[in-house]
């Protein structure tokens, strides 16, 4: 068995002036080579844990271990060991790809000559390496996610959280995205993602958690989950069968 390389107990976020806690006694385990699925509907808390267990907000009661250190006395430690893809371009526009990146890369401390050979090899892994050169504000959403992944994963993370990583894109692009993804996973990074994709979920995920009002209500493999819901075929069946048909707009 695999030993936990993120570790969530009691986890819970209440944010200033709101009447309902955004996250509510949250525990969870997660192993090391692991592709983890966070899913839930509109506004049940999934990107508010991706925001907490990369260190952007901070809880209001709980506690969390990444590879057994903690944000009150390790933060630098647990900032080299993951990578961040957020939902939302973190891209520069009046920059060219290969701009961004090494601005990004930069940040990260990788050294000139290293980080040229990166950039390269993963912009032409990714299809993008002839638009290294074009500004990514003429880029399609599809080529701009593909970016987006690049920028987050160039320090070679251990531990790479995702949110909603092939959100609006073609789907050339986000085979690209998924076929990087099982790579990198392959090679031993722990990956923690959001999707509302639940196909993709189904096929990618060793594990997957359902959440809702805050609260996970189910965690298991994802042919777990579908033998225990009667007459499941999938994974969407189950979400269904979980969190009810009821629309989740919000604003």
């Amino acid at each position: 068995m695999s030993a936990s390389i993120i570790q969530i107990n009691k986890l819970s976020k209440r944010y200033k002036g709101a009447a309902f806690y955004a996250l509510d006694t949250i525990d969870l385990s997660i192993d090391k080579g692991a592709i983890y699925g966070l899913l839930g509907p509109n506004g049940a808390g999934k990107t508010t844990l991706i925001s907490i267990l990369c260190g952007l907000i901070k809880s209001s009661h709980g506690e969390i271990l990444i590879d057994t250190k903690n944000f009150k006395t390790d933060s630098i430690e647990i900032q080299k060991l993951i990578g961040v893809v957020p939902q939302e371009y973190a891209l520069y526009p009046k920059l060219t790809a290969k701009e961004n990146l090494f601005y990004f890369g930069s940040m990260f401390g990788i050294n000139t000559s290293q980080l040229k050979s990166l950039v390269v090899s993963h912009l032409d892994q990714l299809g993008l390496l002839p638009f290294a050169d074009k500004k990514i504000k003429t880029f399609s959403g599809g080529m701009k996610r593909r970016v987006n992944l690049i920028a987050g994963i160039l320090h070679n993370p251990e531990i790479l959280f995702l949110d909603e990583p092939t959100v609006g894109v073609d789907v050339q692009s986000k085979q690209a995205i998924l076929n990087k993804l099982i790579e990198l996973n392959a090679s031993g990074t722990t990956i923690i993602y959001t999707s509302h994709h639940l196909k993709e979920a189904q096929d990618l995920c060793t594990r997957v958690a359902i959440i809702d009002s805050g609260k996970i209500i189910a965690k298991d493999t994802p042919d777990n989950l579908i033998s225990k819901v009667p007459n499941a075929r999938n994974l969407e069946d189950v979400f269904i069968e979980l969190t009810g048909r009821e629309l989740r707009d919000y604003v």
